[in-house]
Protein backbone atom coordinates (compact mmCIF):
# COMPACT_ATOMS: atom_id res chain seq x y z
CA UNK A 1 0.00 0.00 0.00
CA UNK A 2 1.42 3.61 -0.98
CA UNK A 3 -1.20 5.47 0.99
CA UNK A 4 -0.81 9.52 0.41
CA UNK A 5 -2.51 11.75 2.90
CA UNK A 6 -3.78 15.49 2.46
CA UNK A 7 -4.64 16.92 6.01
CA UNK A 8 -2.32 14.79 8.89
CA UNK A 9 -4.54 16.27 11.81
CA UNK A 10 -5.59 14.68 15.01
CA UNK A 11 -7.59 11.72 13.49
CA UNK A 12 -5.50 11.03 10.29
CA UNK A 13 -2.45 11.06 12.16
CA UNK A 14 -4.19 7.98 14.31
CA UNK A 15 -4.72 6.16 11.22
CA UNK A 16 -0.67 6.53 10.52
CA UNK A 17 -0.05 5.11 13.81
CA UNK A 18 -2.15 1.98 13.08
CA UNK A 19 -0.40 1.64 9.47
CA UNK A 20 3.11 2.42 10.19
CA UNK A 21 5.11 -0.65 9.25
CA UNK A 22 3.01 -2.25 7.20
CA UNK A 23 2.38 0.84 4.14
CA UNK A 24 4.28 3.77 2.67
CA UNK A 25 2.93 6.80 4.02
CA UNK A 26 3.13 10.32 2.35
CA UNK A 27 1.13 13.51 3.86
CA UNK A 28 0.58 16.82 2.08
CA UNK A 29 0.19 19.42 4.78
CA UNK A 30 -1.39 22.98 3.96
CA UNK A 31 2.34 24.34 4.44
CA UNK A 32 2.93 22.33 1.03
CA UNK A 33 0.09 21.83 -0.64
CA UNK A 34 1.45 24.31 -2.94
CA UNK A 35 4.42 21.91 -4.42
CA UNK A 36 2.56 20.50 -7.20
CA UNK A 37 5.59 19.13 -8.77
CA UNK A 38 5.76 16.76 -5.81
CA UNK A 39 2.03 15.99 -4.96
CA UNK A 40 1.38 14.71 -8.54
CA UNK A 41 3.94 12.59 -8.37
CA UNK A 42 2.60 11.20 -4.79
CA UNK A 43 -0.78 10.92 -6.21
CA UNK A 44 0.33 9.37 -9.57
CA UNK A 45 2.21 6.29 -7.42
CA UNK A 46 -0.97 5.83 -4.32
CA UNK A 47 -2.45 2.85 -4.33
CA UNK A 48 -5.17 5.08 -1.89
CA UNK A 49 -5.38 8.73 -1.26
CA UNK A 50 -7.60 9.89 1.92
CA UNK A 51 -8.27 13.59 2.74
CA UNK A 52 -9.07 14.89 5.93
CA UNK A 53 -8.64 18.71 5.12
CA UNK A 54 -11.75 20.48 5.95
CA UNK A 55 -13.02 22.89 3.76
CA UNK A 56 -13.22 26.72 3.71
CA UNK A 57 -14.36 28.72 0.89
CA UNK A 58 -14.16 25.61 -0.83
CA UNK A 59 -12.32 22.09 -0.84
CA UNK A 60 -8.06 23.41 -1.34
CA UNK A 61 -7.48 19.39 -2.07
CA UNK A 62 -9.78 19.39 -5.08
CA UNK A 63 -9.22 23.26 -6.44
CA UNK A 64 -5.62 21.51 -6.46
CA UNK A 65 -5.72 18.37 -7.46
CA UNK A 66 -9.24 16.94 -8.39
CA UNK A 67 -8.22 16.01 -12.51
CA UNK A 68 -4.73 14.35 -10.86
CA UNK A 69 -6.85 12.63 -8.12
CA UNK A 70 -9.66 11.27 -10.96
CA UNK A 71 -7.47 10.05 -13.33
CA UNK A 72 -5.53 8.41 -10.52
CA UNK A 73 -7.34 5.02 -10.08
CA UNK A 74 -6.66 4.81 -6.05
CA UNK A 75 -8.88 4.36 -3.86
CA UNK A 76 -10.31 7.66 -2.34
CA UNK A 77 -11.45 8.37 1.34
CA UNK A 78 -13.12 11.85 2.58
CA UNK A 79 -13.02 12.71 6.01
CA UNK A 80 -16.83 14.53 5.97
CA UNK A 81 -18.75 15.99 8.86
CA UNK A 82 -22.64 14.64 10.04
CA UNK A 83 -23.42 18.74 10.29
CA UNK A 84 -23.94 18.40 6.41
CA UNK A 85 -27.16 16.81 7.28
CA UNK A 86 -28.21 19.82 9.73
CA UNK A 87 -30.85 19.69 12.46
CA UNK A 88 -33.10 16.60 12.60
CA UNK A 89 -35.09 17.74 15.57
CA UNK A 90 -33.68 15.07 17.77
CA UNK A 91 -34.66 12.15 14.94
CA UNK A 92 -31.98 9.57 13.43
CA UNK A 93 -31.10 9.93 10.59
CA UNK A 94 -28.73 8.22 7.98
CA UNK A 95 -26.80 7.95 5.29
CA UNK A 96 -29.66 8.02 2.56
CA UNK A 97 -30.63 11.50 4.50
CA UNK A 98 -30.68 14.97 2.67
CA UNK A 99 -27.54 16.87 2.73
CA UNK A 100 -26.39 20.54 2.35
CA UNK A 101 -29.44 21.24 4.75
CA UNK A 102 -27.73 22.78 7.79
CA UNK A 103 -25.11 25.26 8.42
CA UNK A 104 -22.08 23.54 6.51
CA UNK A 105 -22.99 24.67 3.10
CA UNK A 106 -18.83 24.09 1.89
CA UNK A 107 -18.80 20.84 3.70
CA UNK A 108 -21.70 19.56 2.03
CA UNK A 109 -20.37 20.41 -1.43
CA UNK A 110 -16.77 18.93 -0.33
CA UNK A 111 -18.39 15.70 0.57
CA UNK A 112 -20.74 15.22 -3.04
CA UNK A 113 -17.85 16.14 -5.23
CA UNK A 114 -15.86 13.62 -3.26
CA UNK A 115 -18.97 10.87 -3.61
CA UNK A 116 -18.94 11.57 -7.59
CA UNK A 117 -15.13 10.62 -7.89
CA UNK A 118 -15.96 7.53 -6.54
CA UNK A 119 -14.61 7.89 -2.59
CA UNK A 120 -15.61 6.35 0.45
CA UNK A 121 -16.52 9.52 1.98
CA UNK A 122 -16.56 9.04 6.43
CA UNK A 123 -19.38 11.51 8.14
CA UNK A 124 -17.95 11.96 11.71
CA UNK A 125 -19.81 13.47 14.33
CA UNK A 126 -17.87 15.23 17.38
CA UNK A 127 -14.39 13.65 17.47
CA UNK A 128 -12.58 12.97 20.78
CA UNK A 129 -10.02 11.01 22.46
CA UNK A 130 -7.06 11.21 24.22
CA UNK A 131 -5.87 15.16 24.47
CA UNK A 132 -9.23 16.17 23.08
CA UNK A 133 -11.96 14.69 25.21
CA UNK A 134 -14.62 15.72 28.27
CA UNK A 135 -11.27 15.37 30.32
CA UNK A 136 -9.36 17.33 29.36
CA UNK A 137 -11.30 20.74 29.42
CA UNK A 138 -14.06 20.97 31.80
CA UNK A 139 -16.19 24.10 31.32
CA UNK A 140 -17.31 26.73 34.22
CA UNK A 141 -21.13 25.39 33.96
CA UNK A 142 -23.13 22.83 31.75
CA UNK A 143 -25.51 23.62 29.02
CA UNK A 144 -29.09 22.20 30.31
CA UNK A 145 -31.08 21.61 26.39
CA UNK A 146 -33.78 19.28 27.49
CA UNK A 147 -33.97 17.00 24.71
CA UNK A 148 -30.82 17.97 22.90
CA UNK A 149 -28.30 15.09 22.31
CA UNK A 150 -25.22 14.75 20.33
CA UNK A 151 -23.70 11.65 18.53
CA UNK A 152 -19.70 11.60 19.27
CA UNK A 153 -17.06 9.18 17.77
CA UNK A 154 -13.64 7.94 19.48
CA UNK A 155 -10.76 8.86 17.26
CA UNK A 156 -9.68 5.39 17.26
CA UNK A 157 -13.03 4.19 16.22
CA UNK A 158 -12.41 6.43 13.14
CA UNK A 159 -8.63 4.59 12.18
CA UNK A 160 -10.87 1.50 12.56
CA UNK A 161 -13.95 2.45 10.14
CA UNK A 162 -11.06 4.15 7.38
CA UNK A 163 -9.38 0.40 7.58
CA UNK A 164 -12.54 -1.33 7.04
CA UNK A 165 -13.33 1.11 4.31
CA UNK A 166 -10.19 -0.01 2.54
CA UNK A 167 -12.21 -3.26 1.29
CA UNK A 168 -15.79 -1.72 0.86
CA UNK A 169 -17.26 -0.08 -1.40
CA UNK A 170 -17.49 3.67 -2.77
CA UNK A 171 -20.51 5.71 -0.93
CA UNK A 172 -21.13 7.21 2.48
CA UNK A 173 -20.56 6.21 5.90
CA UNK A 174 -21.75 7.42 9.32
CA UNK A 175 -18.86 6.64 11.61
CA UNK A 176 -20.56 7.26 15.03
CA UNK A 177 -20.91 5.61 18.61
CA UNK A 178 -24.67 3.46 19.52
CA UNK A 179 -25.36 6.29 22.34
CA UNK A 180 -26.35 9.56 20.94
CA UNK A 181 -26.35 12.06 24.61
CA UNK A 182 -26.80 15.26 25.86
CA UNK A 183 -23.01 17.15 26.20
CA UNK A 184 -23.93 18.59 29.62
CA UNK A 185 -24.39 13.98 30.65
CA UNK A 186 -20.87 13.41 29.24
CA UNK A 187 -19.32 16.69 31.21
CA UNK A 188 -20.98 15.19 34.38
CA UNK A 189 -19.34 11.85 33.51
CA UNK A 190 -15.99 13.38 32.77
CA UNK A 191 -16.23 14.97 36.09
CA UNK A 192 -17.09 11.52 38.07
CA UNK A 193 -13.97 9.76 36.47
CA UNK A 194 -12.01 12.70 37.83
CA UNK A 195 -13.48 12.65 41.07
CA UNK A 196 -14.43 16.28 40.89
CA UNK A 197 -17.84 18.08 41.13
CA UNK A 198 -19.56 18.52 37.83
CA UNK A 199 -20.54 22.38 36.72
CA UNK A 200 -23.75 23.99 37.14
CA UNK A 201 -26.57 23.38 34.76
CA UNK A 202 -27.65 26.93 33.49
CA UNK A 203 -30.40 26.90 30.47
CA UNK A 204 -29.49 27.58 26.78
CA UNK A 205 -31.34 30.44 26.70
CA UNK A 206 -29.34 32.25 29.85
CA UNK A 207 -26.05 30.92 28.61
CA UNK A 208 -22.98 32.54 27.71
CA UNK A 209 -21.65 31.12 24.81
CA UNK A 210 -19.65 31.87 21.67
CA UNK A 211 -21.46 32.18 17.84
CA UNK A 212 -19.93 28.70 17.00
CA UNK A 213 -21.14 26.80 20.37
CA UNK A 214 -24.47 28.60 19.80
CA UNK A 215 -24.76 27.64 16.24
CA UNK A 216 -23.94 23.63 17.83
CA UNK A 217 -26.77 24.06 19.87
CA UNK A 218 -28.97 24.78 17.16
CA UNK A 219 -28.55 21.27 15.62
CA UNK A 220 -30.22 18.52 17.37
CA UNK A 221 -29.70 14.74 15.84
CA UNK A 222 -28.83 11.25 16.29
CA UNK A 223 -26.42 9.59 14.27
CA UNK A 224 -27.49 5.90 12.67
CA UNK A 225 -24.61 3.72 12.14
CA UNK A 226 -26.07 0.92 10.37
CA UNK A 227 -24.60 1.09 7.17
CA UNK A 228 -20.71 1.02 8.10
CA UNK A 229 -21.87 -1.82 10.24
CA UNK A 230 -23.20 -3.74 7.50
CA UNK A 231 -21.18 -3.21 4.60
CA UNK A 232 -17.77 -2.99 6.39
CA UNK A 233 -18.03 -5.08 9.07
CA UNK A 234 -17.37 -1.92 11.28
CA UNK A 235 -18.25 -1.86 15.01
CA UNK A 236 -16.97 0.56 17.10
CA UNK A 237 -15.22 -0.68 20.00
CA UNK A 238 -16.32 2.58 22.62
CA UNK A 239 -19.66 2.11 22.00
CA UNK A 240 -20.72 5.13 23.95
CA UNK A 241 -18.81 7.84 25.24
CA UNK A 242 -18.79 6.02 28.97
CA UNK A 243 -16.30 3.09 27.20
CA UNK A 244 -14.06 5.51 25.46
CA UNK A 245 -14.06 8.50 28.16
CA UNK A 246 -12.93 5.63 30.50
CA UNK A 247 -10.16 4.63 27.82
CA UNK A 248 -9.07 7.96 27.79
CA UNK A 249 -8.76 8.49 31.62
CA UNK A 250 -6.67 5.29 31.58
CA UNK A 251 -4.57 6.05 29.26
CA UNK A 252 -3.80 9.57 29.95
CA UNK A 253 -3.44 12.11 33.38
CA UNK A 254 -5.10 15.07 31.90
CA UNK A 255 -4.25 18.72 32.56
CA UNK A 256 -7.59 20.15 33.45
CA UNK A 257 -8.86 23.75 32.50
CA UNK A 258 -11.46 25.49 32.91
CA UNK A 259 -13.63 27.14 29.99
CA UNK A 260 -17.04 28.32 28.68
CA UNK A 261 -18.69 24.89 27.01
CA UNK A 262 -16.81 24.70 23.49
CA UNK A 263 -18.51 23.42 20.59
CA UNK A 264 -18.30 19.54 20.80
CA UNK A 265 -18.13 18.16 17.02
CA UNK A 266 -14.99 19.15 16.03
CA UNK A 267 -15.12 20.06 12.22
CA UNK A 268 -11.55 20.07 12.08
CA UNK A 269 -10.10 16.72 11.64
Amino acid sequence: MRLLIFGPGYTASRLIERLAGSARIATVTRENIGDTARTAFEIAHATHILSSVPPSEGDPVLAAYEPLIAASGAWLGYLSSTGVYGDTQGAWVDESAPTDTGRRSARAEADARWLALGARVFRLPGIYGPGRSALDRIPTFRVHAPGQVFSRVHVDDIADGVIAGFGGPAGAYNLADNVPAPQSEVIAYACALLRINAPPLVPLAQADLSPQARAFYSENRRVANGKAKRVLGWRPRFADYRLGLRAVNAMTSPAITSAAPPAASHDQT
